[in-house]
């Protein structure tokens, strides 16, 4: 794979994380972090999280909530699509 892995949000920050309290957000993104940073070191990251299979839609947990993302390695990204932060956190 790649070294230039990046992450972002689709179709954007307001759109996916608008209104979240920011300890959920920080938490998305340190995890999308890390998700980029195995990425560069080879790891296929479509298997992680959880699926019905390798690649496609991918929910991860994160903060008490989850969130989806998608691994588009041709492009090379981890692109994140929603954030469901707790209850408690609503």
């Amino acid at each position: 794979m790649s070294p230039d892995w990046l992450w972002e949000y689709d179709p954007d920050h307001d759109h996916v994380a608008g209104g979240l309290p920011a300890h959920v957000v920080a938490e998305v993104e340190r995890l999308a972090d890390q998700l980029v940073e195995l990425a560069r070191t080879g790891i296929d990251v479509s298997d992680l999280g959880n699926g019905p299979r390798p690649g496609g839609l991918r929910r991860m947990d994160a903060a008490g909530g989850w969130f989806y993302f998608l691994v588009a390695p041709r492009a090379p990204l981890v692109i994140i699509v929603r954030i469901v932060p707790p209850f408690d956190a609503l």
